[in-house]
């Protein structure tokens, strides 16, 4: 199939998948129910619309695909946030999220299509992490890491990333396969790893405007979580697991690694830290 449909077959195209397959309904932020369970607060923010996200998707990636839209995607929110605390120690959820399908791609793909397609990855996967509070600290080959702060209320921040990591899958399958599918690309999908802890927040530079970058034991084991997750798999470290509500947490089984995949062990017990991924259909 070649680039030059109509506008009018493309969008009827777009629209065809916009619900969730796997749910057949919009998924649903259920954050604010949950903390506000947890916390006792009886007011809650606007709910997150899958659909609109999905719908906002396939609207740029299928003018970028044309050529009649070009992503602008900047870290700036989140090194404006973390100048704030440069030289300092802040607990924060960290979620790391990797393509899955890149490789594939690389071989077969010509490099302008494969550099818009990992454009598209990132900058819809950095929108979804900003809808739900978060902020994008970098880009590291075709992944994506984002952090939520969780200096006021790690029990919601815990919750946002789990509710966005489920937003990032909703929309690679629902948004971005059902256009790469009408010019017979293939399918892209995403593996994720989650944890929470202290981070130390480093600038390289003396100057403003000088990077600046989290080191943390969270940092690496979800690093490390994330690549042993199947694809379109959520996985989350104990700390997170342990800040989920009940109802949450059902959604979610213990995985037993070998001692030659795992070797990170919890900071307070010195036991050998648990990992949870989300169970099927959840």
């Amino acid at each position: 199939m070649t680039l030059n449909h109509s506008l009018s077959q493309d969008r009827t195209a777009n629209v065809v998948e916009l619900k969730d397959k796997e749910n057949k309904k919009p998924l649903e932020k259920t954050s604010d129910s949950i903390v506000g369970m947890m916390m006792g607060n009886s007011s809650v923010t606007d709910v997150i619309d899958a659909e609109t996200l999905v719908a906002q998707t396939q609207d740029r990636l299928w003018r970028a695909l044309k050529r009649h839209y070009q992503y602008d995607t900047s870290l700036k929110p989140g090194q404006q946030y973390l100048l704030d605390h440069v030289s300092s120690k802040i607990p924060l959820v960290v979620l790391y999220a990797d393509l899955v399908g890149s490789t594939n791609m690389s071989m077969t793909l010509p490099v302008d299509k494969l550099v818009t397609i990992i454009r598209a990855f990132t900058h819809e996967m950095s929108s979804v992490v900003e809808s739900h509070g978060g902020y994008v600290l970098k880009y590291v080959g075709d992944a994506i890491i984002a952090f939520f702060p969780a200096s006021y209320n790690k029990l919601m921040a815990c919750d946002k990333a789990v509710q966005c990591s489920r937003s990032m899958i909703t929309v690679i399958k629902n948004g971005i396969n059902p256009i790469l599918n009408q010019y017979d690309y293939p399918e892209l999908g995403v593996k994720i790893g989650i944890d929470e802890g202290e981070n130390i927040i480093v600038q390289y530079g003396h100057d403003k405007s000088s990077l600046i970058d989290i080191l943390g034991y969270s940092m690496s084991i979800a690093a490390k979580i994330t690549s042993l997750t199947s694809p379109n798999k959520i996985s989350i470290g104990e700390d997170v697991y342990s800040l989920l509500h009940p109802s949450e947490k059902k959604k979610f089984q213990e995985v037993k690694f070998g001692p030659e995949e795992w070797k990170y062990r919890n900071r307070t017990t010195d036991r050998m830290y648990k990992v949870y991924t989300i169970k099927e259909g959840k």
